[in-house]
């Protein structure tokens, strides 16, 4: 059996709306209801559910953005408290890396591409020759000599390959990927998700992948957690909950995938 690397016990998230009279009582919604999760080391875990099921929150949860509202998630077996401060975080900054959505709107426009994928390196003080590790990384991800270059004069997808590069600079133990793939066209998903699947056996990282795409956690991950309103209805390893379900949410996701 693997380490367990990453745990989450009890997590809920709950949003307070703003009063609109002294009087009236602040409505509470629940974005997300007591989670258990468990990531052993080197695993691939695939997060799906419909926008709003509550998969993003529990992402952010797990990153340290966002404090539970109770329960606690806990890195390499240490407490994660999302109020601390950035350097008493830092530990848990150099754990993670992670690639968003949007490749375009996570790059700093100002920046060149040196620049973009070195800033972990300097932000966490890793030794060593940055520089050189950049070049490595860059190359590593397939766009070699582009350190002078900026954002916008690439494609959709080289601009994720450049927010990759940026996530494994440091050497993380745990890659979380929220939903990296969606802005995609279908060819450059394809080819960003093999990369994704390289890299991570070559570096022996932990993956935890945040998606709507089933098919992409079938390709990717090893295990899959099923969420809808807030909550985990289902989970276990990826062939046997997406060939055998056994919760009714997960038979609707699987019945809503076209098929030619």
């Amino acid at each position: 059996m693997s380490e367990i690397i990453l745990r989450a016990r009890g997590v809920t998230r709950e949003f307070r709306a703003p009063r609109r009279t002294l009087v009236e009582k602040r409505s509470v919604s629940f974005a997300l209801q007591p989670v258990d999760l468990t990531v052993r080391t080197g695993s691939s875990v695939g997060i799906i559910g419909e926008s709003g099921s509550g998969k993003s929150t529990l992402a952010r949860l797990l990153l340290g953005l966002d404090r539970p509202t109770a329960g606690v998630v806990e890195v390499g077996g240490h407490a994660v408290d999302a109020g601390a401060s950035a350097r008493e975080l830092r530990w848990l900054r150099r754990a993670m890396g992670v690639v968003l959505q949007d490749p375009y709107g996570s790059l700093d426009p100002r920046m060149n591409v040196g620049r973009i994928v070195g800033e972990p390196l300097w932000a966490l003080g890793i030794d060593g020759d940055r520089r050189q590790r950049v070049r490595e990384v860059l190359a590593r991800v397939g766009l070699p000599g582009v350190e002078e270059r900026y954002p916008h004069e690439f494609s959709g997808g080289q601009r994720q390959r450049i927010a990759l590069a940026r996530a494994i600079v440091h050497r993380p133990q745990i890659l979380v990927g929220d939903e990296p793939l969606s802005a995609l066209d279908v060819t450059v998903r394809a080819q960003i998700l093999d990369l994704l699947n390289q890299i991570r056996h070559e570096e022996g990282m932990t993956l935890i992948m945040v998606s709507h795409d089933i098919g992409v956690v079938q390709n990717v991950c090893d295990e899959v957690v099923v969420m809808t309103g807030g909550e985990v209805v289902e989970q276990g390893a990826t062939g046997d909950v997406l060939r055998h379900p056994r919760h009714a949410y997960t038979k609707q996701l699987l019945a809503a995938i076209p098929t030619i």
